[in-house]
């Protein structure tokens, strides 16, 4: 299923299926069914304006970051804090030497700004590999790098890099932290994925307080971006499917996972 899923979010992503239909409305110009390849295209235009003109994208990525409210301020103790993988580009911080991190930067941020805050918590990063090609190279290898960039010592940091995706993420990290149902835990992830995260701990049985970061820009009325319009579709189609998924593979309990 990690190998299936890898590929489909490849094959699927808007820029890629919006090439492939200008590719088959343009090839069919040229057969007896020149129509439909003039319906194609006719339609590939049209979906382009509305992309280009509404912000589909950053709608849809709103409704997923709102579908869990803001924990202000955190409960007083805090017994565990969980650090999903997906900022660290693991391959160039160990040949570097030096920390290359993504877009998941405020993931790494907040971390240690709750581990300042909260000494008395454990800590655990959860971060394999999620890349077909490269499964021995893992995140939790290079994480230490970027840990000692930020002032964290790796030592308070129990590492899990087994995990390829957010269901192995919730079932290895409750291995490690094996909690106790009075114990406080919180997982830091983006606003995005909070609600897929949620629903496949709570799955797991492995109760978590969401740390919702890396927000994306609010909704407005109108986008006018002829760059951003398919790519901004491309983290909420991600976490569309990734709900159905889970949801049909029993890695949560609901479609959409709500407090």
């Amino acid at each position: 299923m990690f190998e299936l899923g890898k590929i489909y979010l490849f094959l699927a992503h808007p820029v890629r299926v919006a090439y492939l239909v200008l590719i088959i409305g343009v090839l069919l110009l040229f057969t007896r069914r020149w129509r439909l390849g003039r319906a194609l295209l006719a339609g590939l235009i049209v979906v382009n304006l509305v992309l280009c003109i509404l912000p589909v994208g950053n709608w849809l990525l709103a409704r997923l970051e709102q579908r869990f409210p803001r924990l202000d301020p955190l409960p007083a103790r805090i017994d565990g804090i969980v650090l999903l993988g997906g900022e660290i580009n693991q391959q160039l911080t160990l040949a570097h030497g030096r920390p290359v991190i993504g877009h998941g930067a405020s993931r790494l941020l907040a971390f240690a700004d709750l581990a300042r805050r909260h000494p008395e918590a454990r800590l655990i990063f959860s971060g394999g590999s999620g890349q077909l090609r490269d499964q021995q190279t893992t995140e939790a290898q290079a994480m230490p790098i970027a840990l000692r960039a930020i002032g964290l010592d790796p030592a308070r940091v129990e590492f899990e890099g087994q995990s390829r995706n957010t269901y192995e993420n919730a079932v290895f990290s409750r291995r490690i932290a094996s909690p106790r149902p009075d114990e406080t835990w919180v997982v830091v992830t983006s606003a995005f994925h909070v609600p897929r995260t949620i629903g496949t701990f709570r799955r797991s049985g492995f109760a978590v307080l969401p740390y919702a970061v890396d927000f994306s820009e609010p909704p407005a009325s109108w986008n006018i971006s002829f760059d951003r319009g398919y790519s901004s579709l491309a983290v909420p189609l991600k976490e569309a499917v990734g709900l159905v998924a889970y949801r049909l593979l029993g890695y949560t309990d609901s479609l959409f996972p709500a407090p």
